[in-house]
């Protein structure tokens, strides 16, 4: 099976670039508002609970001012990525105590973990670069994210 970029599971509807939200489970509750614009979550409720008990686990404020929120679930059929900045930054109970700005969330079905680790291994890729992490923080525009993002996933 060939691996679809992270840019592949987006869409430029879904991005916030000005999130509203002052605390973790906010900013949680907003960025799923957004991914529910893809009209690809079979179970609403389901997907957001998950979410919140994979957050309960462990914080997914991986430090660098960048979290991600995710969920292995059933409350979807395909993998689905949304991508939000908060340019005030949000507490976010991230391991290097740092107030988190950028947001990759998605939801995973069940059944794909293999596509699932995938995903947050690129992730983790990407954001490695200090240079990727400014060009996202200064996009205007939702488009100007899926670009950033698949002009970095192609080095």
């Amino acid at each position: 099976m060939e691996t679809k970029n992270i840019s592949e599971y987006m869409k430029a509807d879904t991005i916030d670039l000005n999130l509203e939200a002052k605390n973790k489970n906010a900013v949680i509750k907003e960025l799923y508002n957004n991914l529910k614009k893809t009209g690809l979550i079979n179970n609403e409720e389901l997907g957001l609970k998950d979410i919140f008990i994979r957050e309960e686990i462990g914080s997914t404020g991986i430090g660098k001012r960048i979290a991600l929120p995710h969920a292995k679930t059933k409350a979807v059929d395909e993998l689905i990525i949304t991508f939000g900045i908060s340019r005030n930054g949000v507490v976010y109970d991230s391991m290097d105590g740092e107030n988190v700005n950028i947001f990759f969330m998605f939801l995973c079905p069940e059944n794909k973990a293999h596509e699932y680790l995938r995903v947050l291994a690129r992730i983790s890729r990407l954001i490695r670069e200090n240079k990727f992490i400014e060009n996202l923080l200064k996009a205007t525009l939702n488009e100007e994210i899926i670009e950033i993002i698949r002009k970095q996933e192609m080095n």
